[in-house]
């Protein structure tokens, strides 16, 4: 088992006994909640007639369920309205800080908690969302939970967890030109496949993970769970230091300075034991598509989609599926690929680093006739940002629709939907089949730039056509 890295420190330092089925009680130092999980987690608290036991610990949100257009109340589909409503009450009930819309701070649970300081290095956070693993960008442990495991937390701010093997996972060099985090991710998936990281945390490291800024480090982690890890972490640094300082819920002061020395504590040791350790270098990775229905089903956009002989065996009947399902024909190029849908948003890619790349390409440029094109920003603070940096003007006058905050199309369970057979160029998470609103509806994932450039050209296309102004 590993020895001495990060994982293994925070760990140890939550664990609040051993349980008799062997698996750790882990005390839970943040947990964040949202309209979708928790109206259960909380009924079952009340049905046992328990109480919240850390209030101040859990903080909540609403970004699933609501329209990204008129956010006016109530809602018109009336299961969103009582989803709203019972969190609404359910915070009140037990004293939770509710980030509720119009309170300049509503958003995606993954871009807000770090946005305003809530996540730090060395917690431990969960959430009823699979997608927590993006506080580990920040050298955090973060699980995605069930609702029985939201209730648990609730009653308990414990969980009862198996310990994780550490993989670590060295990116090296320079990243070149049009390659981006997601690239990065999307090649790492497809490289140890989606069941790949089954069993696992993954420490993301090497030269090129050390380069990125937060919010790279954050869509990095964010999509550690498409590779079937538990968790994927990056270990703290100045960059990370230099992102929080300063923040709302940051140490201030004197207790600032003790934080960062206590931070710089929980980096993984230089002899720090791995249960595996894989390399890839940075010069390898191109601007990444997927094709299929898994995101591990990706390919560089100079590439061919592959035939199903040369795979291997346990992958070739998923990649028939695919093939069938996405209407593409194996040997062909992506390239040319026509789109219906282009969107820029979700817990993945929807921060403001985001929303400048795509700005970036869209600038002076007008998006192609016939496509659906629109911009959801993570938060109400990266939409407030964005706008006063003008990025919302800029995508407007290309022709993009600009949203309110929210999950959006990323998984659809608000009024952001596919429509039978689109096909959807999207900067969110996965590309399952209906992920996106429609039982035959087609989702090809991308770097934001990468959608950016496919809104504009109307087609799939690589983005480094597009780097330089118009």
């Amino acid at each position: 088992m590993s020895k001495g890295t990060l994982f293994d420190k925070v760990w140890d330092l939550h664990t609040v006994g051993t349980l008799p089925s062997g698996q750790t009680q882990l005390f839970i130092g943040l947990h964040l909640v949202h309209e979708v999980t928790s109206p259960q987690a909380f009924a079952m608290v009340r049905e046992r007639e328990l109480t919240v036991m850390y209030p101040e610990r859990t903080v909540a949100t609403v970004d699933h369920i609501v329209p990204t257009e008129s956010q006016a109340r109530p809602f018109a589909d009336p299961l969103a309205e009582a989803m709203m409503q019972a969190l609404d009450q359910n915070c009140q009930e037990h004293g939770i800080r509710f980030y509720n819309i119009g309170s300049g701070s509503q958003g995606i649970v993954h871009v807000i908690a770090p946005e305003q300081g809530l996540t730090q290095p060395g917690m431990t956070i969960a959430c009823g969302d699979s997608h927590t693993s993006t506080h580990g960008a920040f050298g955090a442990i973060a699980f995605g939970i069930g609702t029985s495991q939201v209730r648990d937390v609730l009653a308990s701010q414990t969980l009862a967890l198996g310990k994780l093997k550490v993989r670590r996972v060295e990116v090296n060099g320079d990243l070149l030109p049009g390659v981006y985090a997601k690239d990065v991710v999307l090649h790492i998936i497809r490289k140890l496949g989606v069941k790949g990281g089954v069993g696992y945390a993954y420490e993301f490291a090497g030269s090129a993970i050390e380069a990125m800024s937060m919010e790279e480090r954050m869509t990095l982690c964010n999509m550690a769970i498409e590779g079937g890890a538990r968790c994927g972490y990056v270990n703290p640094d100045q960059i990370t230091y230099d992102y929080l300082h300063g923040r709302d819920f940051a140490p201030q002061g004197a207790a600032w300075d003790e934080a960062v020395t206590w931070w710089n504590t929980l980096r993984s040791d230089p002899n720090a034991e791995y249960d595996d350790v894989v390399v890839f270098d940075a010069a390898d990775i191109a601007p990444t598509v997927t094709w299929g229905i898994t995101p591990g089903q990706g390919i560089a956009i100079t590439e061919l989609l592959p035939l199903p002989d040369s795979l291997p065996d346990e992958e070739q009947v998923l990649a028939q599926d695919a093939f069938a399902y996405m209407d593409f024909t194996p040997g062909q190029s992506l390239k040319g690929t026509a789109i219906d849908v282009c969107f820029i948003g979700s817990c993945t890619n929807g921060r403001i680093s985001d929303l400048r790349e795509a700005a970036k390409v869209v600038q002076g440029r007008t998006v192609a006739e016939g496509i659906k094109a629109f911009v959801v920003p993570g938060s109400e603070r990266v939409k407030q940002q964005a706008e006063a940096e003008g990025l919302d003007q800029v995508f407007t006058a290309a022709g993009f629709e600009w949203r309110e905050a929210g999950c959006s199309m990323c998984l659809a369970m608000n009024p952001d939907k596919l429509q039978g057979r689109q096909i959807s160029a999207s900067s969110s998470n996965r590309n399952f089949k209906g992920r996106q609103g429609s039982a035959s509806g087609r989702t090809l994932l991308m770097s934001p730039a990468m959608v950016a450039a496919a809104a504009l050209a109307g087609q799939v296309t690589d983005v480094r056509d597009y780097l330089s102004p118009a």
